[in-house]
């Protein structure tokens, strides 16, 4: 279609081109004394020109939010004096990297190389245009030596272009995009160096890589900041997607679109923090994504914030074959999704930025596409915009014959199979009280607006660069600090068995009865690349849907639900709640939390992932369940007098005041603090520690002494799960030879006896080391244990699959016939009946312990299995299986490919 522009008539652009031929503006700046266009805005615009992006066979090129780092070459930065058709664009970003020579000489048969730009940004005084550019592609050169996306300022009094990195390798070392000024002067922009994860890969002993994001496709991209003299480069977001699209609100905070991914979610959302990275909120989207305006469903990107306050955001699907689509403000100080406002009923959210009729579904829209959108902030609600009409091929032109082109009406959209035409994007300026729109810059065939800014001032924002909370103690030892009111609390409903008064007062609720008891700290591993390390997909296990995961520890959980703890900061954390054995009785947190050095953050409670209810962003949470105390100087109701508590304190709070506030720790440690002595015996203290193993443990010794923020459980089945089914756990007579009692595993889940014939495993269960027949890459009992498998029985001394006969609805059994119908008949003239494998269904499940039950229940008490494995023992295989159940957890443990 697109190979066919030249043959077009061009009948819609006559007027458009009209003004250009007769236009009298010039290329230069007014100054101030010159008389200014009534009709047009006086301000100057910057924009981006692009050659249409078509592939080999003439079809668009598509758009794909999560490759944000592809090279579409064909772009070039222009500058208007005014925003009127009739003022004259001027390149200015050839210069950086060719010469006036090489400008001068270019032309038509011998252009000069492509590059790429994008993500325009202008500063608060309109004298700095910031954004990213790309170098012309290196001729037969390999992908990682060609060049990366840079970030560059254009001044525009001194007329300036310059590179914010300027020493080449240092700025090679990252895709850096989307830059955006601070309120002090520092840029925030999307980049693949990061920085501090890289720091802590090497902390960790592990060598520094780029970590590619959860689909494993690209490096991800995550917030950074940097000196406007690309100085001092520091990482602020660490989910383990993409972090994209910033933008600084009027208080200063950062909002900017998160590609929340973690267990295959696959949406982006609107988050917001300080520029320190501290008080990470969601604020906007998590429920808002499917939409009667598309089949597919639609995702956030493209931010600014609107001079009434809105957010203004492109709203189109993951991937589009098109380019453009429309764009919405929304009211995200009111409303927390859609239609989720966070006071009062009803209402939405989000209106549409300018026409009513535009479609996003990929029909054809009867208002046109969006590119781009832009605020203009005199106080006149006039937007700058990339727009693209609606146009379609004349259906009564034959075949055979020139393509004549017609703007879209309403009787050539229901003609059946209309087609569309190529895009034709021009800059246009939108008044909506004179309901007026004026082309700026007209539209060309082949040439794509993608981008528009006006270079003028707006007010500077507030400076939230740091949490108010802040504690330098702990940010000089790497740590935040977090309080949980109670893990009862969802959405401000106590979902506690009978209410926190009644679990937070020993009498009434024994230590044993309570079922949140601990807090397990979960980290995402970052995934290196091919280059860093090669391994099969088999490293993952049963699902990939979980990646690979780390334990940075537990804390206990109070009565009352609430826990104060400190963690580790700067990596990507979840949260699940854990009963005495260790076992999650949460949901899996399926997005990254991340805190601040010395930051100290305070949650009211849980979430579920099917809860509309706002979580976690502070001006939209409900009342706590928890008030704390109701007295300064009092102990709780009933408990230990020597926890006297200040009011409104939560139990945590107290206990962190006076005994001490919680590190995290690799074992399991629990002392009953809270009951008093004068009433009632206290509960018995125990520990699942990983000292009492007599197998490889998965944390270092150190760590399982004494934690640092740097400790990880890392749990790798083959090196931690199996020995445990090896270890020899017979019990010997006094002379030291004769078997008492032999519970070791592999003694019975074994396809031999003691004397080596073949027998059927105890209860279908395999759980030898051997190589699986069904995946070399998986040891048997993995197999055994997380997928369904045939039962099997012994016949003449030899252990094969259990076939039974297959019977009809009424229980006869089934013959095999050949294609006619006719019976097959054995070697005896008796019919042969059709048989089947038995199927067994596996024990052990990767959504967690809980799950698992088949596997665990043997080793209840009363149970066959009753302590055969240790507590600690089975609080392994618990936390592994409720961190996905990976076969391993270590890129670098796992098996080359």
């Amino acid at each position: 279609m697109f190979k066919c522009l030249l043959q077009v008539i061009k009948l819609s652009l006559t007027l458009l081109m009209c003004l250009v031929l007769f236009a009298c503006g010039g290329d230069k700046i007014l100054p101030n004394d010159q008389e200014p266009d009534p009709v047009v805005v006086d301000v100057p615009i910057v924009f981006i020109k692009r050659t249409i992006p078509i592939d080999a066979d003439g079809e668009l090129i598509g758009q794909d939010l999560r490759r944000l780092n592809d090279f579409v070459p064909g772009a070039a930065l222009y500058l208007k004096a005014r925003a009127s058709a009739s003022a004259i664009e001027r390149n200015i970003s050839d210069r950086a990297f060719f010469s006036a020579e090489q400008i001068a000489a270019a032309t038509l048969d011998n252009p000069l190389a492509a590059y790429d730009v994008k993500d325009l940004e202008v500063s608060y005084d309109g004298n700095t245009l910031v954004f990213a550019l790309r170098a012309p592609e290196i001729a037969d050169a390999d992908e990682d030596e060609q060049p990366s996306w840079n970030l560059w300022t254009y001044h525009l009094p001194s007329d300036t272009l310059q590179r914010i990195i300027t020493n080449n390798a240092l700025a090679e070392e990252g895709q850096d995009t989307a830059p955006v000024f601070l309120p002090d002067g520092r840029i925030v922009f999307s980049s693949t160096r990061q920085q501090a994860n890289q720091a802590i890969l090497l902390d960790e002993n592990k060598p520094q890589y780029q970590a590619l994001d959860e689909r494993r496709s690209q490096i991800a991209s995550v917030l950074h900041v940097i000196n406007p003299d690309g100085s001092d480069i520091q990482q602020i977001s660490f989910n383990q997607s993409h972090d994209l699209d910033p933008t600084v609100l009027s208080n200063g905070k950062i909002l900017f679109s998160r590609w929340d991914n973690a267990g295959n979610n696959n949406s982006f959302n609107l988050y917001q923090m300080n520029g320190d990275g501290s008080e990470l909120e969601l604020m906007y989207g998590r429920h808002s994504h499917n939409n009667e305006r598309s089949t597919e469903a639609l995702q956030y990107t493209q931010l600014r914030e609107l001079p009434d306050g809105k957010i203004l955001s492109a709203l189109r699907p993951m991937s589009s074959e098109l380019w453009g689509g429309d764009y919405v403000s929304i009211d995200i100080r009111q409303f927390i999704d859609r239609t989720a406002p966070i006071t009062g009923q009803g209402g939405n959210a989000e209106q549409v930025a300018l026409f009513d009729n535009v479609t996003i579904d990929g029909s054809l829209s009867a208002g046109g596409r969006f590119a781009a959108v832009y605020p203009l902030w005199d106080g006149s609600n006039r937007m700058l915009f990339s727009w693209s009409q609606c146009r379609v091929f004349d259906p009564e032109v034959p075949e055979d014959a020139t393509a004549k082109i017609l703007p879209c009406t309403a009787e050539l959209l229901a003609t059946q199979g209309i087609q569309a035409a190529p895009i034709l994007y021009g800059v246009w300026m939108f008044d909506p009280i004179q309901n007026t729109q004026l082309v700026v810059a007209v539209p060309q065939e082949g040439q794509l607006y993608s981008e528009v800014v006006a270079m003028q001032a707006r007010a500077f924002p507030a400076d939230s660069q740091q949490s108010p909370n802040f504690d330098p103690e702990l940010a000089l030892d790497k740590l935040a600090q977090i309080h949980i009111r109670s893990v009862y609390d969802f959405a401000g409903e106590d979902l506690s068995p009978q209410g926190i008064v009644i679990l937070a007062d020993p009498t009434q609720t024994p230590v044993i009865q309570r079922p949140a008891r601990f807090l397990r700290i979960v980290k995402a591993v970052s995934q290196p690349d091919d280059e860093v390390r090669d391994f099969n997909n088999s490293a993952f296990g049963r699902s990939t849907g979980q990646l690979m995961r780390e334990i940075v520890g537990y804390s206990p959980i109070e009565p009352d639900g609430s826990a104060l703890f400190n963690v580790p900061a700067n990596v990507p954390l979840a949260f699940s709640v854990v009963d005495a054995q260790g076992k999650r009785i949460s949901e899996r947190h399926q997005n990254w939390l991340q805190f601040a050095p010395g930051e100290i953050r305070s949650c009211n409670g849980c979430h579920t992932q099917a809860s509309t209810a706002a979580h976690g962003r502070k001006d939209a949470e409900v009342q706590s369940i928890n008030q704390g105390a109701a007295n300064t100087g009092l102990p709780f109701p009933n408990t230990n007098p020597a926890l006297f508590a200040d009011l409104g304190d939560t139990m945590a709070q107290t206990a962190g005041r006076i005994v001490g506030v919680n590190y995290p720790s690799a074992d399991i440690h629990f002392s009953d603090i809270w009951t008093d002595p004068a009433r009632q015996t206290p509960a018995d203290p125990f520990n699942l520690a990983y000292g009492d193993m007599q197998t490889a443990i998965p944390v270092s010794p150190a760590c399982a002494l004494s934690w640092t923020s740097l400790c990880r459980i890392q749990i790798n089945y083959p090196l931690h799960i199996q020995p445990m089914f090896d270890l020899n756990r017979q019990t010997l007579a006094e002379d030291g030879l004769t078997v008492l009692q032999d519970h070791t595993c592999t003694s019975c889940h074994n396809i031999e006896d003691a004397l080596g014939l073949a027998q059927v495993p105890a209860a279908q269960l395999d759980l030898r080391g051997s190589d699986s027949s069904d995946n070399p890459d998986h040891i048997t009992s993995y197999r055994e244990l997380l997928f369904g498998d045939n039962e099997q029985e012994v016949l003449e001394g030899i252990l094969v699959e259990r076939l039974i006969a297959v019977t009809d609805a009424n229980g006869d059994p089934v013959f095999a016939v050949d294609e006619d119908g006719e019976l097959l008949l054995d070697s005896e003239g008796q019919p042969i009946p059709v048989l089947r494998t038995v199927p067994v269904s596996n024990s052990m499940s990767v959504n967690g312990a809980r799950a698992s039950n088949r596997f665990f229940q043997v080793f209840n008490v009363g149970n066959s299995h009753h302590a055969w494995l240790s507590p600690v023992e089975l609080k392994l295989i618990a936390e592994w299986l409720d961190i996905g159940g990976q076969y391993y957890n270590d890129p670098f443990v796992a098996p080359l490919n």
